[in-house]
């Protein structure tokens, strides 16, 4: 069963509201596959100590998540989405043109982390050098040690996600354009911080685990994702070093860690009340981030008390992210 298109009128909103609850009872939620660990842990948990069903909870990655989410209203559009990255201008635009109101909560924090296998070298990298291995506009070295003799001499591969991503927008906004700057590049907050297609930098999907389970098989390349699933494979891969700080939870926490980020998730408003539970797992997922939640635990890092007030007041009164707002 299909919404009909949300109208202004009082009787649309009711008809739509009918049909939303005949058409399925079950939340789903969308986006970030840095997010997604997190948002299935909360989940798992709202299925058991509730009486709500447990919700589906699938990868997409948060460009695609926010494509889904932002595309109507009705049962066959999902409820949730998640984000590695703030939604855009142009997705908040998407979003009124289709009639979706919606309100933002901030899921916690997390570090973007350039790793690989325990058995391969150690890097300690400045934004400068990734800049320089990475730029499709820059000098595109062969190896490391090209970049400077102190690397090791391996030729570069860096698994990274694809454009679609969160954790690539946030890579490029934190390290490329940084980088960039640092070393000297041109046009850093547009073409010089793209990066280069010629076989150095593969993209390997919206999976993580998929990039974590490839280094493991190749110890000479390099990856790129959240913090979260270098803090859940510590036996089998390391982080670099990047401009001299680790890539540790309390460095990350701190704000230390230069490439750290925000991460969030989006409710939309014609399905509060309609789809059973979904303001109780935002509920869920914000006091799972508290002091003594269970998320820091697999590796987010929880926000702060005023952060954690703000969260809960956007849960109860859902204030709506706009055009004009944002």
């Amino acid at each position: 069963m299909s919404f009909a298109r949300m109208s202004v009128s009082a009787a649309a909103i009711i008809a739509v509201s009918a049909t939303a609850a005949a058409a399925r009872d079950q939340i789903r939620i969308v986006g970030s596959s840095t997010v997604f660990p997190f948002a299935t842990a909360v989940a798992e948990q709202f299925g058991k100590s509730t009486e709500f069903p447990t919700p589906v909870v699938e990868s997409t990655g948060s460009g695609g998540g926010l494509k889904l989410f932002c595309a109507g209203v009705g049962a066959e559009h999902p409820d949730i989405t998640n984000a590695s990255r703030r939604v855009k201008m142009k997705e908040v635009k998407t979003c009124a043109e289709n009639g979706v109101d919606f309100t933002e909560v901030v899921a916690g924090y997390d570090g973007i982390v350039v790793a690989n296998a325990d058995s391969g070298p150690d890097y300690e990298l400045s934004r400068a050098q990734i800049w320089e291995a990475l730029a499709a506009n820059g000098p595109k070295p062969t190896t490391w040690d090209e970049i400077d003799p102190a690397l090791p001499a391996e030729e570069i591969e860096v698994l990274g996600p694809p454009p679609t991503s969160g954790t690539r927008d946030a890579f490029e906004e934190l390290v490329m354009e940084k980088g960039c700057e640092e070393a000297g590049g041109e046009d850093c907050e547009e073409a010089g911080m793209e990066i280069r297609e010629d076989g150095a930098f593969v993209e390997a999907g919206e999976n993580d685990n998929l990039i974590v389970s490839k280094l493991e098989a190749n110890d000479r390349a390099l990856g790129i994702f959240g913090f979260s699933f270098l803090d859940q494979n510590q036996d089998a891969i390391k982080g670099a070093v990047i401009d001299g700080v680790e890539p540790t939870f309390d460095n990350i926490a701190s704000g230390e860690y230069p490439v750290s980020r925000s991460m969030f998730f989006y409710i939309k408003h014609a399905h509060v009340g309609v789809i059973p539970g979904v303001i109780e797992y935002a509920q869920e997922f914000v006091s799972a981030n508290g002091p003594d939640g269970y998320l820091p635990e697999l590796g987010l890092i929880p926000v702060g008390d005023d952060l954690m007030a703000s969260n809960k007041d956007a849960v109860e009164n859902l204030p709506a992210l706009t055009v004009d707002n944002y």
